[in-house]
């Protein structure tokens, strides 16, 4: 990223962005993958959960589908909300007031007794999920040099299976003696010890600091370089006059429109597609005959899928340029999704083609997550991934409610999972609509 200001050799944007990385500089991206690992758990608590609530509440898929969409609905109220916020008060403060957000929502939860509560709960969980997806993005995006941008953003956003994996296993285990009440306990007493983390090791970063001038900005500026690993600077660098504050009316303007559209479309029709496994998967399984416990293992297996996805893509990202990597994946996605509807009911099967659908889904999110960092200016960087991210959580949303939709309506396991997987070929038809230099996140 250039900014006006670069020709001075002192601007500690252009230090963070040439020099190689520094040690804290990795740490600080450790702990944005961390984040985003506790918001993987937060996101599929209630998919763990899903099969005892039903029993014990007597709903039907219809039911159960709508409420496993409201955190995902909060999602993307957060995530538009949240990531405005993040660019006008700073993305530490509001990291912190996502894990408040998340903690106390999965708290709740445990104390519900009607559906409309648990709708509730989950809602105001999924505020925070979203905020902080739309915060964890930025952060790295801005920690990160020029070299490892992308594939920093790739490994963060393999933090989201490896929640899934890490916390799902011991979920799984809980479900064994427990009810589905212990796996919100679980994710309430992760966030709450996360809190303390982030003043002592997520600095607010020098790009967004810079943003907002202040008396002590020099200072502040500081700070987060040696908290970086880098020397600091003795002034700062003027001001650069062609930015402007974040504003979502910012995304709209001629330049940025149509990227801003195509991204919206790309990331709400793709998560169309990545939802249904990892929402149904647990219910369908158990709706085969077997044990939630032995349900929840198969989403654990479809998370690590997703985790290899995201750890190939990353790998692949330092040698094929970004628009065909997403796109070969798009495609994959397509196809897996729909072949998990086509699975024999043994265990054994269908925690290979979850495994397998979502290696190739995941994939797809993770270069989404590059793809989005890098279209929008460091002044609108938090707000526009998440109006992005926001609006996109309309297809996260949308899909187990259309699952649960079809499925009562009588449609096969593979009807309704052919029907889900076109939301990747959607996905491609926009990114292809997209103008090369946008979509290469210059």
């Amino acid at each position: 990223m250039i900014y006006a200001s670069d020709e001075r050799t002192d601007d500690p944007r252009r230090t963070l962005a040439r020099s190689p990385m520094a040690g804290r500089q990795v740490f600080a991206i450790a702990m944005c993958v961390l984040l985003n690992a506790l918001d993987g758990f937060d996101v599929l608590s209630i998919s763990f959960a899903s099969p005892g609530i039903a029993d014990e509440w007597g709903i039907d898929r219809a039911a159960l589908g709508v409420v496993l969409s409201m955190e995902l609905v909060g999602m993307m109220i957060g995530s538009i909300i949240l990531g405005q916020v993040a660019d006008r008060i700073g993305r530490q403060p509001t990291a912190i007031a996502c894990l408040l957000i998340m903690a106390l929502g999965m708290a709740a939860t445990t104390i519900v007794g009607s559906i409309g509560a648990l709708g509730a709960t989950r809602l105001l969980t999924g505020l925070g999920i979203g905020g902080m997806l739309a915060v964890t993005n930025a952060l790295v995006a801005e920690y990160a040099n020029d070299k490892w941008r992308g594939a920093a953003v790739a490994i963060m956003a393999a933090g989201y299976p490896v929640g899934g994996i890490a916390g799902g296993a011991i979920a799984s285990a809980l479900l064994v003696h427990g009810d589905w009440r212990d796996v919100f306990w679980l994710g309430a007493g992760m966030t709450a010890l996360c809190l303390p983390l982030i003043p002592l090791f997520v600095p607010e970063p020098v790009g967004a600091l810079l943003q907002r001038r202040r008396p002590d900005t020099l200072a502040r500026v500081n700070r987060s370089m040696v908290a970086l690993g880098h020397d600091p600077v003795a002034s700062l660098p003027p001001v650069d006059p062609l930015v402007r504050k974040s504003s979502i009316g910012e995304l709209f303007t001629r330049d940025m429109a149509l990227v801003t559209v195509l991204l919206t479309v790309i990331y709400f029709s793709q998560l169309l597609t990545f939802y249904f496994i990892l929402k149904w998967s647990p219910k369908i399984v158990a709706d085969m005959g077997f044990a939630p416990s032995s349900a929840g293992g198969v989403l654990v297996w479809a998370n690590v899928g997703g985790l290899a996805g995201s750890l190939l893509y990353s790998a692949l990202s330092l040698k094929v340029p970004m628009r065909r990597l997403i796109a070969g994946f798009m495609v994959a996605s397509a196809v897996m999704v729909a072949m998990f509807g086509r699975s024999s009911p043994d265990l054994g099967t269908l925690a290979l083609a979850a495994a397998a659908a979502q290696f190739c889904a995941n994939g797809v999110i993770v270069g989404l997550y590059g793809l989005v960092a890098g279209s929008f200016p460091t002044s609108n960087r938090a707000g526009g991934t998440g109006f992005v991210i926001g609006i996109g959580r309309g297809g996260a949303a949308l899909s187990p409610a259309l699952g649960g939709m079809l499925f009562n309506a009588g449609y096969s396991l593979s009807a309704v999972a052919a029907i889900m997987a076109c939301g990747s070929l959607v996905a491609l038809a926009a990114l292809i609509a997209m103008p090369a230099r946008e979509a290469q996140g210059h």
